[in-house]
């Protein structure tokens, strides 16, 4: 069994940069690959993004490309998110997720086995 926890939200005002941090403990040679989504109330989960764990190949949801920066310490097994250039609308709970197998798809919430408690992160205009 693999547990998440996740690290960093907070406070930001509009073009602030924030960095979220997400260790995973327990059977860790079990990851295939982990990400970020983050969850509005009363809305779905939206893919923000994915590293594959073995190949470092990343992805991301089209409303932070260029602004946000998925990345891992493998001797952590810790993967950060780099939130740079926020904006009011990124704000939301944040969630860090993994992936135990590979999937076709990857950016959608379905695709994610393991889930941390999430963090909160609110951007000021």
């Amino acid at each position: 069994q693999v547990q998440l926890v996740e690290s960093g939200g907070g406070l930001v005002q509009a073009g602030g940069s924030l960095r979220l941090s997400c260790a995973a403990s327990g059977r860790t040679l079990s990851t295939y690959a982990m990400g970020w989504l983050r969850q509005a109330p009363g809305k779905e989960r939206e893919f923000v993004a994915a590293l594959t764990w073995s190949t470092g190949r990343t992805s991301y949801g089209n409303s932070v490309k260029g602004r946000f920066t998925i990345s891992k310490d493998n001797a952590k097994n810790t993967v950060y998110l780099q939130m740079n250039s926020l904006k009011p609308e990124d704000t939301d709970f944040y969630y860090c997720a993994l992936m135990t197998k590979a999937r076709i798809i990857t950016a959608v919430a379905a695709a994610y086995d393991v889930w941390g408690q999430g963090t909160q992160v609110t951007v000021s205009s």
